[in-house]
């Protein structure tokens, strides 16, 4: 039962309002098979549905809370699903379907971004707003993907651009000119080693910089630590930093922006 249907029976005295109230809360969490809790309303008080963080979850636990939460929104994403899954996914993806009863969804399966969708065929998208995206080098891909596919689920156009770090920092202007012109609400900068690239891009242009560090580099660079204390300690205005690897903290926070300014300019339209 949804709290739309849970709300249309006590308008229509079906239920008392204690009632509507027990359900409602017994909405909130739901348990299945006796070991996964999904926090069914989480969008309702963040914005932000419940994803399923897959690295340590067994295979079949992982597909069954996708189809739970893809049967409650219509769309279920997992992150950092491991590449064994994957593969297993990937292979037996038919039989998968059958027997998990999930005839009318499609999985999106995205290897580099360690990210699977699980999307009823019919459903539509809706679209809040747009975001950049800028990775500095091609190490930085798999948190960058991560991003984008989290972006584009939560509702967010996503114009990306890879490989642009300061090494090059010819490559980065055309990009960047492009989502000034698209009017992106924000940009995600990914990078690591020195993590240069998300103050750089932050002192060009007057739009908020989320920067993520990523766990690429060697040496005093190892573990992505150099570029998270690179990117804590800028100077420039208008830049925050979300943990190591972090795409898809990265691109919450992004959709977010997004759709309070969407609100916003449906709100000052109407009015």
């Amino acid at each position: 039962m949804k709290i739309r249907d849970i709300l249309k029976d006590l308008v229509e005295k079906r239920i008392s309002l204690e009632e509507a109230e027990t359900l409602l809360k017994i909405y909130q969490i739901e348990e299945i098979e006796g070991r996964i809790k999904l926090d069914i309303s989480r969008e309702l008080r963040s914005g932000i549905p419940e994803v399923i963080y897959a690295r340590n979850k067994d295979f079949e636990d992982v597909i069954l809370a996708l189809k739970r939460v893809a049967e409650e929104r219509g769309i279920a994403l997992a992150t950092k699903v491991r590449r064994e899954h994957i593969l297993r996914l990937e292979r037996e993806k038919e039989k998968i379907v059958k027997n998990f009863n999930i005839q009318d969804y499609q999985f999106l399966v995205n290897p580099k971004a360690s990210t699977v969708v699980l999307k009823r065929r019919d459903f539509k998208q809706k679209i809040y707003g747009k975001i950049g995206l800028l990775a500095a080098g091609t190490s930085d891909i798999p948190v960058a993907e991560e991003v984008r596919v989290t972006g584009e689920f939560l509702g967010c156009k996503v114009i990306h651009s890879y490989d642009v770090g300061i090494a090059g920092i010819h490559r980065l202007f055309g990009p960047l000119k492009r989502m000034i012109e698209e009017d992106v609400c924000c940009i995600i900068v990914v990078a690591g080693m020195e993590g240069a690239l998300p103050s750089l891009v932050a002192s060009l242009v007057d739009i908020p910089v989320i920067g993520v560090p990523v766990s690429v580099g060697y040496g005093v660079g190892k573990d992505g630590k150099s570029a998270l204390y690179s990117m804590l300690t800028s100077c420039v205005p208008g830049l925050v930093v979300v943990n190591i690897d972090n795409g898809f903290g990265a691109a919450s926070f992004a959709a977010l922006l997004a759709r309070r300014i969407h609100r916003y300019r449906n709100l000052t339209s109407q009015g």
